[in-house]
C-alpha cells in the first residue's frame, strides 16, 4: 500500500492535492448499537493489552528477561569493542560511515562501563566485576579500576585473586616475570579468549617485558578483529551505497513534487486503487478493533500453551495471531470492494514496475538512514540511550540451527508481512481517508511504535 511512487508525470485526472477522504463505498458498516457495543469490548482488550506491555516494559527489570546476563553481556561487549578496534586499522572512509552508523568509539565505551555496572549491582557477578575494572583500565580511568577492586577484595577468593590482576595490570608496583607467569595462569582459567582476556593479558605481559607473548596476544587479537571486519565492511558499503543512491533519489522526488503545474506528480506510487482505500472508515475500524482484539486473545492463548514452546509449533504463532484481521479484512472490506489480497493490499508487482520498487526502496532506506542519524544526535543531546537488552535476542545467538531458523522466520518474513499489512495496509489506509499523509502516519507509527512497547 504505498503512498506514493516513482513516476512520471500522470494525466490530470489525479487531483492537485492529495485528497483526505474518498467518496463513502456501498459497503455495510457495523452502525447498530450492538455493534458498538462490541467495537467498544474490543477497544478495551486492545487497550488492556497495550497497557499490561507497557507496564511490563517500565517495571520489570531489563536483566530478568535474560537467565545468563553476564554471558549475554560478555559476548555483545567484546564483540562491540573487537569491531572498534578493527576499525582504527580501517580506511577513512569507512571509519566515518561506522562512526555515523554505529556510533563512536567513545560512545561505545561509556555504553560498555554503563551496562557492566548496573550488571554488578543487580548481580554481584564476579566475572563481572573484573570485566568493568578492565574496561576502567584500559580506557585510562585506571584510579577508577584499583578502586573497584577495593570495594570487593574481602567478598571471596576469586575476588581476591581478582584484585591482584587489576592491581598487577594497572597500578604503580613493579611487576616480576615470576609473578607474571603466576598471573597468567590465573587470568587464564578466569576468562575464556577474547576482548578482555587479550587486553588483560597484553597489559600484564607489557608491564612484565614479557615481548614474545605479548606479540601473540595481540596477533590473536588482529586474526579476531579481522573476522569481525569482513562481516562489518560490506554492511558498511551497502549502507553507504544505499545512503547516497537513495539520497538522491528522494532530491529528485522533492524537486518533481515542487513542479507541479496543473499535474499530479504521482511520484513513488506502485499501486492501485492506493491509499485512500474504496471502502469505509467507520467499518475499517470496527474490523480493526475485532481483528485486533482477537488476535490478543489468540496470543495469549498461544504463550499459555506449552505445545507452542517446541521450534515446529512456535513458527505458526505469528499467522495464527494474525489470521483473525486478515480473514476479517478480506470479508469485510476487500471482498465487498471487488478485490483481493493481492491487488487491494498491492502485493503484486508487475514487471515494468520492478525498476521504480527498487529506487522505492533505496528511498526508504536512505530516509531510514537519515532518520536514524537524527533520532541519534536528538539522543545524545537529551542523554537518551538504548539498553542493550531490548535488541539482544538469546535465540540467534546461542540457538541451535532449528531455532535459529524459526527465529529468523518469525522476526525477518512473518513479523515485517503480517505487521505492515495491520498498520499500513489497514491502520494507515483509514487514517488517510481523514487525515493528510503527515498526520495519519504519525498516528499508526506511535500506535506501531505503542505495541512493541517502545
Amino acid at each position: 500500500m504505498s503512498e506514493q511512487a516513482l513516476s512520471i508525470e500522470r494525466p490530470s485526472d489525479f487531483p492537485q492535492h492529495d485528497p483526505p477522504i474518498v467518496p463513502e463505498p456501498s459497503i455495510a458498516p457495523y452502525s447498530s448499537r450492538w455493534s458498538l457495543v462490541v467495537s467498544g469490548v474490543c477497544a478495551g482488550i486492545l487497550v488492556a493489552a497495550l497497557g499490561t506491555l507497557l507496564w511490563f516494559s517500565v517495571t520489570l527489570p531489563k536483566l530478568q528477561r535474560f537467565e545468563d546476563p553476564d554471558r549475554a553481556l560478555d559476548l555483545m561487549v567484546s564483540r562491540t569493542l573487537d569491531a572498534q578496534d578493527s576499525l582504527r586499522r580501517a580506511p577513512e572512509w569507512q571509519q566515518w560511515m561506522a562512526d555515523w552508523t554505529m556510533g563512536s568509539d567513545d560512545e561505545a565505551r561509556e555504553q560498555a562501563i554503563q551496562w557492566y555496572r548496573e550488571l554488578v549491582e543487580t548481580t554481584d557477578d564476579p566475572l563481572s566485576k573484573l570485566r568493568l575494572a578492565i574496561l576502567l583500565g584500559e580506557f585510562g580511568q585506571e584510579a577508577a579500576a584499583l578502586t573497584e577492586t577495593k570495594r570487593w577484595q574481602d567478598r571471596s577468593a576469586s575476588a581476591f585473586l581478582f584484585g591482584q590482576l587489576i592491581e598487577a595490570a594497572y597500578g604503580t608496583q613493579p611487576l616480576t616475570r615470576t609473578q607474571e607467569i603466576e598471573l597468567q595462569a590465573t587470568l587464564a582459567e578466569a576468562l575464556p579468549s577474547g576482548w578482555f582476556y587479550d587486553h588483560l593479558a597484553a597489559r600484564l605481559a607489557g608491564r612484565a617485558g614479557n615481548q614474545d607473548l605479548l606479540t601473540s596476544v595481540k596477533e590473536q587479537g588482529v586474526l579476531r578483529e579481522d573476522r569481525v571486519q569482513q562481516w562489518i565492511r560490506p554492511l558498511i558499503g551497502f549502507e553507504l551505497t544505499c545512503l547516497l543512491m537513495g539520497s538522491m533519489i528522494l532530491l529528485a522526488v522533492a524537486r518533481l513534487r515542487g513542479r507541479r503545474q496543473g499535474h499530479q506528480m504521482d511520484i513513488l506510487r506502485l499501486h492501485g486503487p492506493g491509499v485512500p482505500p474504496p471502502w469505509s472508515g467507520e467499518t475499517a475500524a470496527a474490523v480493526i478493533l475485532r481483528g485486533g482484539a482477537m488476535g490478543v486473545v489468540t496470543t495469549a492463548v498461544i504463550l499459555s500453551s506449552s505445545s507452542f514452546q517446541h521450534g515446529a509449533f512456535r513458527v505458526l504463532a505469528i499467522p495464527l495471531a494474525n489470521l483473525p484481521l486478515l480473514v476479517l479484512a478480506y470479508v469485510q472490506l476487500l471482498k465487498p470492494a471487488g478485490l483481493t489480497f493481492t491487488n487491494g493490499f498491492g502485493l503484486g508487482i508487475k514487471r515494468a514496475d520492478l525498476g521504480r520498487l527498487a529506487c522505492t526502496v533505496l528511498a526508504v532506506v536512505a530516509a531510514g538512514l537519515w532518520g536514524e542519524w537524527v533520532m541519534g544526535r536528538a539522543a545524545e543531546f537529551l542523554h537518551l540511550t538504548n539498553h542493550w537488552t531490548e535488541w539482544f535476542d538469546r535465540d540467534l545467538v546461542w540457538g541451535t540451527p532449528p531455532v535459529i531458523a524459526v527465529s529468523i522466520l518469525e522476526y525477518v518474513v512473518f513479523a515485517p508481512i503480517f505487521e505492515e499489512l495491520a498498520f499500513r495496509g489497514l491502520l494507515f489506509a483509514m487514517l488517510r481517508r481523514r487525515f493528510e499523509f503527515l498526520p495519519a502516519a504519525l498516528i499508526s507509527t506511535s500506535l506501531f511504535a505503542l505495541a512493541h512497547g517502545l
